[in-house]
């Protein structure tokens, strides 16, 4: 990674109304050509896919008949369970109604490494059919993990891999990308508000490459920091 540009937003919602815009744009974008973008996890994104659900018209399908969406990662659960990345997006996926093909969930009623080699199929199938990744939103932990890549273990068993699966901190199993999947990733973007993240972000900003997050993107030209504030104080 060369440079992060970070960028502040005085209020939650103010990050959250420029992310629904920004995720806007990047889905009006696809009008004309086949796109994806990557969704991410945690609850940080979630005002955010609701305000741009809400937006969304039927009317306006076309603008989007060209795009595909998939997810940094998911737990290892049922796709309806609370816990599921996938079910809490719905609300903005039942809004794009997009084809079930242009959606890559993990499909999570596969055993757990199958879900993973599942994963990895399509999305190098994704990549082979030239499709670029436009926009990919990640997440920081307190602990400086993004996606689900938690430890210095996963980026060693991730080399040459597009998707991996994972053994969790909270003792759920997970299946996330890659950093050499993050590395076809046009503009990807950490959003980050909440407490107990000044340590994680104070490393990102810096490009410690101690923190996991900074080495999932180190293969990319760029990434950029969005984040609240108060998250910064540790508020």
């Amino acid at each position: 990674m060369q440079t992060i540009d970070t960028r502040r937003f005085p209020t939650r919602d103010a990050l959250d109304s420029a992310l629904a815009a920004r995720l806007e744009q990047a889905i009006l974008a696809s009008a004309q050509s086949a796109a994806a973008i990557m969704l991410s996890g945690g609850h940080t994104p979630l005002p955010a896919y609701r305000q741009l659900a809400a937006r969304l018209r039927p009317l306006d399908a076309r603008q989007r008949s060209h795009l595909h969406v998939l997810f940094s990662d998911d737990r290892y659960v049922p796709r309806d369970a609370e816990a599921s990345n996938y079910h809490a997006s719905r609300p903005l996926l039942d809004a794009l109604a997009l084809p079930e093909e242009r959606v890559l969930r993990v499909r999570t009623e596969l055993p757990l490494e199958q879900a993973a080699l599942d994963y990895e199929r399509r999305l190098r199938a994704l990549l082979d059919a030239g499709v670029p990744v436009t926009l990919g939103m990640l997440g920081l932990g307190a602990d400086g993990h993004t996606a689900a890549l938690f430890r210095a273990e996963d980026l060693e068993r991730a080399r040459g891999r597009l998707a991996i699966a994972v053994s969790r901190p909270d003792g759920l199993s997970g299946i996330s990308v890659t950093p050499e999947f993050l590395a076809h990733v046009a503009e990807p973007f950490f959003v980050v508000a909440g407490a107990g993240k000044a340590a994680a972000l104070a490393g990102l900003e810096r490009a410690d490459t101690a923190i996991v997050a900074v080495q999932a993107v180190q293969g990319c030209a760029r990434a950029e920091l969005w984040v609240e504030q108060a998250a910064e104080r540790g508020e």
